[in-house]
């Protein structure tokens, strides 16, 4: 078979032969170089970027944990003269809240004691709690009262004043309310629950032994018997005299007493009036302004610092769980 391609067409081929291929024109080695470079420079960059935000994350972390650890927040802003000290009551009554005797001590003390305060409020927005820590608050503010008859001590409600709430305000000089707040609540309570019919629908047998005739009383998973619920409403008589007692104390002969005032109902502050269970109306701008005469308010309440925080949920967890597991199946609450 005979060639027949022309010298021509021999250049062409050899042309063809030396042309790159598609994608491989002159200087593709390069560009390709450049652009890994420029990839692995973006991603360094990208990197560079996220290493950044999460060092300023962890300073911001560690800032917020040393402001937590060392600011002791029980200080105040130091008042330059006369002025109404204030103090909060906020939430339910109990030693793991901030609504703890101990610190709502603290800082009447700090009130108190401090030579340019005029007159103190102690705003309180509670449901109740405790009744050991409303007692504590109670006593101590007649002492305080006590060692400083020329201050007094206002209350002034939010939202709510009830049961142990209204417990520690009775032994204020005077309660002041809002029309709509919600006052009273002069009553116990203790609540729990009982499984024991579920137990025998699931054929579960409770096993408890005790050391002691009455050591299982109030065990949840165990019958309730006459001498037990007899013994309960003994305590919640007690507990609800000296509530009784410390309300009348408190109030004096402004206590409009009625069949129900000391029934666990509660009342708007407008009817709390009325009864005399509080003195007026007002919030606590206009009792420290047109009351003590000293607007200037300085905010004496203790503030938790982290570590405090964590301290005290920690304790008073194990000290719940203790006493749930071993002694009672209900709690005893002013609310």
């Amino acid at each position: 078979m005979s060639d027949n391609l022309t010298p021509d067409s021999n250049d062409a081929a050899e042309r063809n032969a030396r042309k790159p291929a598609p994608g491989h024109e002159p200087g593709w080695e390069r560009a390709a170089l450049e652009r890994i470079a420029l990839a692995a420079i973006a991603e360094q960059r990208t990197a560079r970027r996220w290493r950044i935000f999460f060092r300023f994350v962890f300073l911001a972390v560690l800032i917020g944990i040393g402001w937590g650890i060392f600011d002791l927040s029980g200080d105040h802003v130091a008042a330059t003269g006369r002025h109404t000290a204030l103090v909060a009551l906020d939430g339910e009554i109990s030693s793991d809240t901030n609504a703890n005797a101990e610190d709502i001590d603290t800082a009447l003390n700090d009130a108190f004691e401090d030579a340019g305060t005029a007159g103190v409020v102690l705003r309180c927005n509670s449901p109740g709690g405790s009744p050991v820590q409303a007692g504590i608050i109670y006593n101590e503010i007649r002492r305080l009262r006590g060692k400083h008859p020329s201050i007094p001590l206002y209350v002034v409600v939010g939202d709510m004043c009830a049961s142990g709430g209204y417990y520690a305000a009775a032994a204020a000089d005077k309660i002041y309310v809002d029309k709509a707040s919600i006052v009273g609540s002069i009553g116990v309570l203790m609540d729990g629950f009982g499984f024991t019919g579920l137990m025998d629908k699931l054929g579960v047998q409770r096993r408890l032994h005790t050391s002691g005739e009455n050591k299982g009383f109030f065990d949840p998973f165990s019958p309730e018997t006459p001498k037990m619920d007899a013994h309960a409403q003994q305590m919640l008589d007690e507990i609800h005299a000296q509530f009784i007692d410390a309300v009348r104390r408190g109030r004096g002969k402004r206590l409009h007493e009625t069949p129900d005032i000391f029934s666990g109902l509660f009342w708007t502050g407008e009817k709390s009036v009325e009864l005399g269970l509080a003195d007026g109306f007002g919030d606590t701008d206009y009792v420290a302004r047109e009351v003590i005469k000293a607007p200037d308010i300085v905010d004496y309440t203790v503030k938790e610092s982290i570590t405090d925080r964590v301290a005290r949920k920690f304790g008073a967890a194990v000290g719940s769980a203790a006493i749930h597991a071993m002694i009672l199946g209900g709690k005893l609450n002013l609310r």
